[in-house]
């Protein structure tokens, strides 16, 4: 199946979801959760879930901040003091409520290296790249460090996380 853009591909999602619930029958059913996460971009969130095969009448449970689990962070990015960069972090509205950058990229590779400073994070690259889920972070921190602002930018990261 040849799939060009994001429409062939919720097309296809959806002819698939209608043959499971047509497949159907038995009361114990499925769960299907769609998660997007785009190449060499941030992870975006569950985007929807479908349940066939089982008792109509059982509806999910809509995702809400209070019944979702907190996102499982790296361990070195787990630490009491990185929960305080964390916070520090999304107050100054540079990552969301899962820890996700909300800024550029090239402004999110810097925050990465002034974090994995204090923190004394040694492989930074691999464990931000893994967990924010992009490729390439140490090119994005070289473009940064090249751009006329970054110097301004990674004062202001450094005011931000003290």
């Amino acid at each position: 199946m040849n799939l060009n853009n994001d429409e062939d591909i919720l097309a296809s999602l959806n002819r698939l979801f209608e043959k499971l619930h047509q497949a159907g029958g038995n009361n114990q059913g499925s769960t299907i959760n769609l998660t997007l996460v785009a190449p060499g971009a941030q992870y975006v969130n569950h985007i929807d879930t479908q349940i066939f095969g089982a008792d109509k009448s059982q509806k999910p449970k809509p995702a809400s901040s209070s019944t979702t689990e907190p996102p499982q962070l790296p361990e070195p990015l787990a630490t009491d003091e990185a929960m305080v960069l964390w916070r520090k972090a999304q107050k100054a509205g540079l990552v969301d409520e899962n820890f996700q950058p909300k800024i550029s990229r090239t402004k999110a590779a810097m925050m990465a290296h002034v974090m994995a400073t204090k923190l004394g994070i040694r492989n930074k690259w691999k464990v931000f790249e893994t967990f924010w889920h992009r490729q390439n972070m140490y090119q994005d921190y070289y473009d940064a460090v090249n751009q006329q602002q970054s110097f301004e930018v990674e004062d202001s990261l450094k005011s931000i996380f003290g």
